[in-house]
């Protein structure tokens, strides 16, 4: 029967149903997606196809459309946003998948009901949300005036708060502008490919308020997002990758922040490469080495997931397995700037311990830093107080925290990767050394000024190397345990079994649950 008949019966309602269910499923038209598919692009729904498991998907609001203009009815199907819940691994989630070929995906009131129905229920209910992103901003004219603003963003007081109750996953998979932009940075963990462009607002928009042209990749392309603003967590070359590390950041996540992570097997031969340590680890404590590859002796087998690789770089932070269970790895990096802690590895630090400890992933801490960058750069970029952020989250923190010193410790540095009580226990390795600085500089500190020989330079600084030792720590019970470097993965699968918060089967207090998303 034709749209404009009036139905008669139940057969007739039902017609009518599936043909607008069928023109909403067909999104902006044929030839639009047929253009995407030509570009190698993934549209809105192919995208969930890859996503959640098989047959899963259970869609909300597929009839919504736009209602603040008539003529927008029919040219606005699902209003550019496919919505609902789905499985992943056999786990729900809650999804909004953004579709380009509808108004650029624009936001209007319809489909911010809809975000703030998943968001809700998934939140109500202890499941993940995710966004997969691609959207040009508000819709024009919908917002314009003061009725479309007391309209549009007095919609859901609540679209934004209720952070870090489930993980909320971002994936930046085109331009993504306005509330795109906005889930992206309260997001736990965002992907982005190649190519898309993650902003406040259009390159168009920002030239205008400029006066000059901007281009999409310096406002904000991949390059920036990963290296310089640290706001992206791994970055991918297709949408395909893009979803995969979704599912794949999910498998050691909680659903909610009041169950543990997920448990997993354990792969056959994880404990043989502990033995590797010793042929990695340099001799001389001048020479750097890339301590993912000690990172990846220590937890099980291809379990290392790492966050923010390329920003950051003194640092190293991600999730792994030990023993199965899930633990989160903050590394100092002796192959960057000799794994002295600068302003973005202290951020990098500090947003990766607020997820942590807000979703009930015990801690671990390998240690091997001669402290904080120094200098006027440092000093503008306000070091001092992202400093004190890092070490106030730690000590916030009320999962398991575990720090192994390998090798530098230094001066507040040794404070903020867990020394002093900032951890529950504390293991040395023999080629430990702790002290207020490194005895090179302390000796230039104490010699300032004065004429002193070489001889007794060095008799100063064979003096301070001595009682920097790892028996020091050991004596004194500031360190635990001393370990062989090879020992070490054993160590911890024992000491997290005595750290467990049995009282609360393993649930924290979350204390960090409500940090800044970023600072």
């Amino acid at each position: 029967m034709s749209e404009d008949a009036i139905p008669e019966t139940l057969e007739d309602h039902l017609k009518l149903l599936r043909a607008r269910e069928d023109v909403a499923r067909q999104m902006g038209g044929k030839e639009k997606i047929a253009r995407r598919e030509a570009a190698g692009l993934m549209n809105a729904r192919s995208r969930l196809d890859a996503l959640l498991d098989p047959g899963s998907f259970s869609e909300n609001g597929l009839l919504g459309v736009s209602t603040v203009f008539d003529e927008d009815r029919e040219k606005t199907p699902a209003d550019g946003k496919v919505a609902g819940f789905g499985l992943i691994d056999n786990r729900m989630v809650g999804v909004v998948s953004n579709d380009f070929t509808v108004k650029g995906a624009s936001s209007s009131v319809t489909n911010m009901k809809k975000i703030g129905h998943i968001k809700r229920t998934a939140t109500d209910r202890g499941f993940p949300l995710i966004f997969l992103g691609e959207s040009s901003g508000a819709r024009m004219p919908d917002n314009m005036g003061s009725e479309g603003m007391g309209t549009m963003l007095g919609n859901d007081p609540h679209q934004y708060a209720r952070v870090r109750e489930t993980p909320w996953v971002s994936a930046v998979l085109g331009q993504c502008f306005g509330s795109s932009a906005w889930y992206s940075c309260l997001a736990d963990f965002t992907v982005m490919r190649k190519g898309a462009v993650f902003a406040v607002a259009s390159p168009a928009l920002a030239s205008l308020a400029i006066g000059q042209k901007v281009e999409p990749e310096d406002l904000g392309g991949w390059k920036l997002h990963s290296e310089e603003t640290g706001l992206v967590d791994r970055v991918v070359d297709t949408d395909e990758e893009a979803l995969a590390e979704i599912r794949k950041f999910l498998s050691y996540m909680p659903s909610h922040n009041g169950e543990t992570p997920p448990l997993a097997p354990v792969p056959e031969g994880s404990d043989k490469e502990a033995e590797k340590i010793t042929k990695i680890l340099p001799d001389s404590r001048k020479r750097g080495y890339d301590v993912r590859k000690i990172i990846n002796c220590i937890v099980d087998l291809e379990s290392f997931f790492e966050f923010k690789p390329r920003f950051g770089r003194t640092a190293v932070t991600g999730l792994g397995r030990l023993d199965g269970g899930v633990v989160g790895i903050v590394a100092n990096n002796p192959i960057a700037k000799a794994g002295a802690l600068d302003v973005a590895g202290c951020e990098k630090v500090t947003r990766f311990l607020v997820m942590c400890d807000s979703f009930n992933i015990p801690i671990v801490m390998l240690v091997d830093t001669p402290g904080f960058v120094i200098g006027i750069e440092g000093e503008k970029k306000k070091a001092p107080g992202k400093i004190m952020n890092f070490m106030t989250a730690l000590q916030m923190c009320t999962v398991p925290k575990l720090s192994v010193i390998m090798r530098k410790s230094y001066g507040q540095a040794y404070l903020n990767m867990g020394g002093g009580r900032n951890s529950d226990s504390v293991a040395a390795w023999p080629t430990a050394e702790v002290s207020f600085m490194d005895p090179q500089y302390a000796t230039e500190v104490v010699t300032w000024g004065r004429e002193v020989s070489d001889e007794e330079k060095q008799a100063i600084r064979d003096e301070m190397e001595r009682n920097s030792t790892y028996l020091g720590l050991a004596q004194i019970f500031a360190a635990q345990n001393v370990i062989a470097p090879q020992d070490t993965r054993r160590y911890l699968i024992e000491e997290l079994k005595i750290q467990q918060l049995r009282r609360t089967r393993g649930i924290g207090r979350h204390n960090l649950a409500n940090w800044p998303t970023t600072f």
